[in-house]
């Protein structure tokens, strides 16, 4: 499996994979990453300073992405952890683990020391994982990520670590 940067040839592709995984989860479209117009253009949003989308590709198959993100009204050691989505037959294979070791390294690489997530109760199983590697639950958003419909907001402190 190949960790890369993404490429703009990706747009079409992940958008449908990040779709998809709301569809089969049965998760709001309103108010996320579903709905958000972003999500159409990847290659482009990601051409943001101290930003970076990783997409993991095997034999020429892209299985998901994840990526860092500035978002605004962060604090400015804190990125967010945005875009994570696999495909279904991607998942419990370890590629989500190497998407976040990557994104760690970048994060840390940045300069943050913080990394911030936004989630909903239909992908309970990707919240525990994140509880796992440190995540800790919020009880209020940070940022204004536009996507009022999370309800799920987690930090976590980066001190150098690799998953």
């Amino acid at each position: 499996m190949e960790i890369r940067k993404v490429k703009k040839s990706d747009n079409q592709l992940l958008a449908d994979i990040i779709k998809n995984v709301f569809e089969e989860h049965h998760a709001p479209r309103e108010g996320t990453v579903y709905s958000d117009p972003t999500t159409d253009n990847l290659y482009g949003l990601f051409k943001k300073e101290k930003s970076v989308l990783w997409v993991a590709e095997e034999n020429g198959k892209i299985l998901g992405c994840c990526g860092i993100y500035p978002t605004e009204g962060l604090p400015g050691n804190c990125a967010e952890l945005v875009k994570f989505y696999l495909t279904s037959g991607a998942r419990g294979k370890g590629t989500g683990s190497k998407l976040m070791e990557r994104n760690i390294q970048s994060a840390i690489g940045f300069g943050y020391s913080q990394l911030y997530l936004e989630s909903l109760p239909q992908f309970s199983n990707a919240v525990k994982w994140y509880e796992k590697l440190g995540f800790q639950k919020l009880e209020t958003p940070l940022g204004n990520s536009g996507h009022i419909t999370c309800n799920i907001w987690m930090i976590k402190k980066l001190l150098g670590q690799v998953v």
